[in-house]
């Protein structure tokens, strides 16, 4: 018989609450940003069809990303596939830093903001994800 492991307990006890707690308002916040960003592109808004076609992206194509995003926020959310929804979102950021470079943005300006957005994706699911702390950890197994 296979033995069930609360996580969330798991988490409280060996993380403290006050770290998981900030994990999941990292968390928050994130996808909040993510959020509307995603339903910005599905609504096509003006200012973000304009902005995605100066990064050479045509109109048709901004719906389509946006649900990709949306899709990838929901992965992440559910907590049994959090790490891969982290691991998709990584990769959507990936294609913003790389979309930035390719027409030349500067480097502070829009290039590391998604780097910035992906470290927090991954801060997030550190501090509230036992698993993804056991997987990452510093220390030696004992």
């Amino acid at each position: 018989m296979e033995a069930t492991i609360d996580y969330s307990a798991t988490a409280r006890r060996s993380h403290g609450r006050g770290a998981v707690w900030t994990g999941r308002i990292i968390t928050g916040i994130v996808v909040l940003f993510m959020l509307f960003d995603s339903i910005t592109k599905i609504l096509k808004v003006d200012a973000v069809v304009k902005a995605s076609a100066q990064l050479g992206y045509s109109a048709n194509t901004i719906m389509a990303v946006g649900i990709i995003l949306f899709a990838c926020l929901v992965v992440y959310l559910y907590p049994r596939t959090a790490i891969l929804g982290a691991v998709l979102l990584t990769g959507y950021l990936g294609g913003a830093v790389e979309a930035n470079l390719r027409v030349g943005t500067p480097l502070f300006s829009n290039i590391l903001f998604p780097v910035y957005f992906g470290i927090l994706v991954w801060a997030g699911l550190y501090l509230r994800n036992s698993r993804v702390r056991e997987f990452l950890s510093f220390r030696k197994a004992e």
